[in-house]
């Protein structure tokens, strides 16, 4: 089997908050994370380069032989066929940019020291076909293209479960469903892309569907939620509402009305009761989003635009997000109003009010709460990597340098 290793570059800085606690190969977009799509593509198990204080948790294996491939990059037929030809000592360039190479042991270890290595040939992959995460708007900006991907991926010579007869279903040939998935009556239109469904997820009474969509293992749709394409909802999801262009990674909840559209939540979210997201300005104009080795706002050069979330995150009731609007790791928002368009990690507080930093302890706290529903613990290594969060976001609160006065 081929050891396959997925590297983090320069771009893992433009996906934060969502690679503080991940690589950039452990981000779902499509059906799958990317880690998952080169496994499938390659026959391969995956292992990461990335940041030290994330490797504990996303370690690194070396074998023999090694391909290394840039974790922003998705697979592509012709790309992995190209990637599966390479010989020792040969690289795959984009623009001069590293796609892939294939590495023995001994250059490997060469390259993770920091010392020569032996030349490698390249190679520009031309004109072939693929699709790369430059920015966080293309999470949901390319996700429709890679649902598609995925489905095929997922599905070829595959057979689906039956369509429930009180399912009203246009194109039921695009419509693939998983063992143990349970769906109430609800109407798919898959004429417009692709539908997944997973094992053992829930499509409650009432729900309109479009495709492309995909539905992970054990999400649960609830009742009369509008679902638009292209939007995916990752596993153990609960999701209602309207939807538009969403991509939802895992245990995340929004499980009531209130508009969704063109964004990224990250795991371990809970979007309020009626939380809405403005997706498009008043004037129509291109939509910026705070980028972080910019440090500052940068345009996406979209008009439809929404919220970035990152994991842990929370909002409180009829929580209105702005257009563009990025949220931290770990922030806790509520109150009335519009908060701002970006919120540092472990931020506590909104609109009117302000905000403090949201005690370390207090959030692990909360943290053990949400997760023990799922049978899962806040591990000994996740808590490492969450307090490095903590201290290297600590640029971006504000108030922690200057802050308010006491009152007399």
């Amino acid at each position: 089997m081929t050891n396959v290793i997925l590297f983090d570059d320069e771009i893992r800085e433009s996906l934060l908050p969502l690679t503080y606690t991940k690589p950039v190969g452990a981000i779902r977009t499509g059906i799958l994370s990317i880690q998952e799509k080169w496994e499938k593509a390659l026959g391969a198990k995956v292992s990461f380069i990335t940041q030290d204080y994330l490797s504990s948790r996303y370690s690194i294996e070396i074998a023999e032989k090694n391909i290394v491939i840039n974790g922003s990059v998705l697979p592509s037929f012709h790309l992995s066929r190209l990637i599966s030809q390479l010989e020792e000592n040969e690289a795959l360039l984009d623009d001069g940019d590293l796609i892939a190479a294939y590495l023995d042991r001994e250059q490997f270890d060469n390259l993770i020291q920091n010392e020569d290595i032996n030349e490698l040939a390249g190679f520009e992959v031309g004109d072939t076909p693929f699709i790369k995460i430059n920015s966080l708007s293309d999470i949901f900006s390319l996700n429709g293209e890679a649902i598609k991907a995925d489905f095929e991926l997922l599905t070829k010579n595959r057979i689906s479960q039956e369509i429930p007869a009180h399912v009203q279903c246009i194109s039921p040939e695009n419509v693939f469903i998983e063992e143990g998935a349970e769906i109430s009556p609800c109407i798919i239109n898959a004429e417009t892309g692709p539908v997944y469904i997973g094992k053992d997820a829930k499509i409650l009474e009432g729900c309109l569907i479009r495709g492309p969509f995909a539905l992970l293992d054990n999400a649960v749709l609830k009742m009369g939620a509008k679902i638009y394409g292209a939007t995916t909802i990752g596993p153990w999801c609960k999701v209602g509402g309207e939807i538009s262009n969403v991509v939802f990674q895992s245990f995340s909840n929004k499980g009531h009305d209130g508009y969704l559209g063109n964004s990224v939540i990250g795991e371990w979210c809970n979007l309020g009761a009626d939380t809405n997201n403005s997706n498009l300005k008043n004037n129509y104009s291109e939509v910026k989003l705070w980028n972080y080795p910019a440090e500052g706002f940068k345009s996406t050069g979209l008009q439809f635009c929404g919220l970035v979330m990152g994991d842990h995150s929370k909002c409180g009731i009829n929580t209105m997000f702005n257009t563009g609007t990025v949220i931290g790791v770990f922030a806790n928002i509520f109150g009335a109003g519009y908060p701002r368009n970006f919120v540092p990690s472990f931020s506590w507080g909104g609109p009117g009010q302000g905000y403090k930093t949201y005690k370390i302890e207090k959030a692990f706290d909360t943290a053990e709460k949400v997760m023990i529903r799922r049978n899962i613990v806040l591990d000994d290594e996740e808590r490492e990597i969450l307090k490095h969060v903590f201290e290297s976001s600590a640029k971006f609160r504000n108030w922690e340098k200057n802050p308010t006065p006491a009152r007399p």
